[in-house]
């Protein structure tokens, strides 16, 4: 073969064919730009165009028989993919029997070409190391410390309670939590990787990093930021000096140099699961790359996930509990001694206990939905009410008047449950619109604040005020708010879906954190064993039992699902190559979405993982590769498709 280096690259493509690495000749006009680590163009003979990839590694000959073809051209002299992030990319890509390319687009930014030039202008200056080891508090004293020099896995329970920084600035005690540990691996010269579900949780932990570390060693890598901005601070983490890298999910696969600790807040959040191909969630590549770099790794959450859970009760992660302190002071009104008639929606003790806190200052309502609409159903049932013409929900017009379908518009004039027959119908949930608007005629001298999803209010002040939030959107009260009423806890229970128990726990638990020490914070219409473990804070332990239901029905997280779609006869192809293996059983295939495909279920243990994603993937290659014999007369088809989504989080 040729004397000049071979370069082995990664073209970036989503063809499953494409994921490995194919060997180029580097010319010499590039010999000195062609690193390991920079983006190039190359050619691919079998399509007769120009793609691009990623140098992944350098070799003195090709393994290739014949003649290699040269690359195209450098697009950036930039090593942008290190070492670690492509090992991390690859194992993330082969245990969700996905691309590797897939997962270094979602990793790694597009380039702009000023901000590159800017950030080699610039002279590098990350500011100091702290000067000794930040302790952490509220978990036994060196307890978390000893576990990140050791590189341990760690669930923490996050600390419940609003707390007041130096600045005046009020945070959530996790907040404080992860600034500490971050602190504490950076005086040691080791970076710290922090996913966060979204911008309101980064917001809190910027304010808290403030305080124990230099600005200037903190890199933001989100989607909140312009892509230059974004670009610049991932060029930033490629360097050697040890960061603090916070952002949402796809943090997880930063450029850190030297990684001491990486963590992962609320991974419950249904924002830390990837919805781009192949659909890694950010808990599963921590942990991939926790292995890989011997960093710490630590969970922390308000209210433990079930897959949390069972990697404590397989010890693969060790629970470290706190050290008793102030815990939310939860009320369930159904609970109550003397339960009260009719349909009220707040209970007159919370109504008694809002109208005094009001005078004190602010008073959370949290609410299911946004908007102002109400959702319907059957008064006897519960069932939701669905318009007889086209299935949507039946809603009550802003105005007033006949309930009508909100897809159609058909008025409900004769309505009747397809269930159980009934004819009369109840607002289930009523938006945070609506209920501001009663609200604010309830307590006519008190100011009502909305924040939703359209509205977003990071913080208010500790002025007397009503405070209306959708789940997840309620902003942090300085001082923390004097009562919280955690409204439509039934209707959320309604949602189909597995997790909808564990989801409204943590929904509850986030909010009840953000009250002042000693304030009620009531749960209306929930009772049993949720909500007494909302009432006592013993989320773990809930986890722990129903990680145990899930086992005896084998749901996920006792073990994985995938879900395979694709035309009949390839599908039954990809079935019967995963049948062989030892415990996997398959669940249908039922009509897809799609018009003429299907879509099966399959199941299996962990142990059984890394033989499955390899057979499915390599049906999925084989029938993209697939070549049909042309029918006289006819437009070539499609090639047959195989969809392929490891622990797919749709499945109910």
């Amino acid at each position: 073969m040729t004397g000049l280096p071979v370069a082995r690259v990664l073209v970036d493509s989503p063809l499953p064919q494409l994921d490995q690495l194919f060997d180029y000749r580097v010319p010499e006009r590039l010999a000195g730009t062609a690193v390991r680590g920079v983006r190039v163009r190359v050619p691919l003979r079998s399509g007769g165009r120009i793609a691009q990839g990623w140098i992944v590694e350098l070799a003195e000959r090709s393994e290739y028989r014949g003649e290699l073809s040269d690359l195209d051209d450098v697009v950036s002299d930039v090593p942008a993919l290190t070492p670690d992030v492509w090992r991390l990319a690859r194992s993330a890509a082969d245990r969700a029997a996905g691309n590797a390319s897939d997962i270094l687009r979602i990793a790694i930014p597009p380039r702009y070409v000023r901000a590159e030039r800017a950030w080699r202008a610039a002279e590098p200056d990350p500011g100091p190391l702290p000067d000794r080891p930040t302790a952490i508090d509220g978990y036994g004293p060196g307890r978390v410390e000893r576990g990140i020099a050791a590189g341990e896995r760690m669930a923490l329970a996050a600390d419940a309670r609003p707390v007041r920084l130096s600045s005046g600035a009020w945070v959530g005690g996790w907040a404080r939590t992860v600034a500490q540990a971050a602190a504490h691996a950076l005086a040691h010269d080791r970076s710290t990787i922090v996913a966060v579900p979204d911008y309101r949780d980064q917001e809190q932990l910027e304010a808290a990093l403030a305080e124990f570390v230099d600005p200037r060693r903190v890199l933001r890598t989100d989607a909140r930021q312009t892509g230059p901005a974004r670009y610049r601070a991932f060029l930033d983490a490629t360097g050697d000096a040890a960061r603090v890298v916070i952002g949402s999910r796809s943090t997880v696969y930063a450029p850190a140099a030297r990684p001491g600790v990486i963590i992962v807040v609320d991974d419950g959040d249904a924002l830390q699961s990837e919805p781009l191909a192949p659909g890694v969630h950010s808990r599963d590549a921590a942990l991939i790359r926790q292995e890989q770099t011997g960093a710490a790794l630590l969970f922390l959450a308000h209210s433990r996930s079930v897959d949390v859970q069972r990697l404590v009760e397989v010890g693969w992660v060790h629970d470290v509990p706190p050290l008793r302190g102030a815990r939310p002071r939860i009320v369930l009104t159904e609970q109550q001694a003397a339960p009260e008639s009719g349909g009220a929606r707040i209970p007159s003790a919370a109504w008694r206990e809002a109208q005094a806190a009001v005078t004190a200052g602010p008073v959370l309502v949290q609410v299911a939905r946004p908007g102002h609409t109400p959702m319907l159903v059957c008064d006897r049932c519960r069932e939701p009410a669905r318009c007889a013409a086209c299935g949507g929900a039946l809603v009550v017009p802003r105005g007033g008047g006949t309930p009508a379908c909100g897809l159609c518009g058909t008025a409900a004039t004769a309505w009747r449950c397809g269930v159980c027959e009934g004819t009369k119908l109840r607002a289930a949930v009523v938006g945070a619109s609506r209920t501001a608007e009663e609200l604010g005629r309830a307590f006519p001298r008190s100011r009502v604040v909305v924040s939703d999803g359209e509205r977003p209010i990071l913080r208010v002040g500790a002025e007397p005020q009503l405070v209306v939030a959708t789940r997840g959107a309620e902003p942090i009260a300085e001082g923390g708010y004097r009562a919280i009423l955690l409204l439509d806890g039934e209707r959320m229970l309604l949602r189909e879906s597995l997790r909808v128990a564990e989801d409204c726990l943590r929904w509850w638990s986030n909010a009840s954190a953000l009250a002042a020490p000693g304030s009620p914070v009531f749960l209306v219409g929930v009772g049993g064993a949720l909500g007494t473990a909302l009432a006592t804070w013993r989320q773990a332990a809930w986890a722990a039992e129903e990680l145990e239901t899930r086992r005896t029905l084998r749901f996920p997280p006792a073990v994985r699902m995938a879900s395979v779609t694709s035309s009949h006869e390839r599908l039954a192809a990809a079935l019967e190559r995963v049948r062989g293996v030892d415990g996997v059983d398959v669940l249908g295939p039922t009509p897809a979405a799609d018009e003429g495909l299907e879509r099966a279920i399959v199941r299996f243990g962990y142990a059984a993982g890394v033989e499955v994603a390899q057979r499915l993937k390599g049906e999925a290659i084989r029938a993209a590769t697939e070549r049909r014999r042309p029918v006289a007369g006819r437009r070539p088809g499609r090639p047959p498709v195989v969809r392929v989504r490891m622990d797919d989080p749709d499945l109910p």
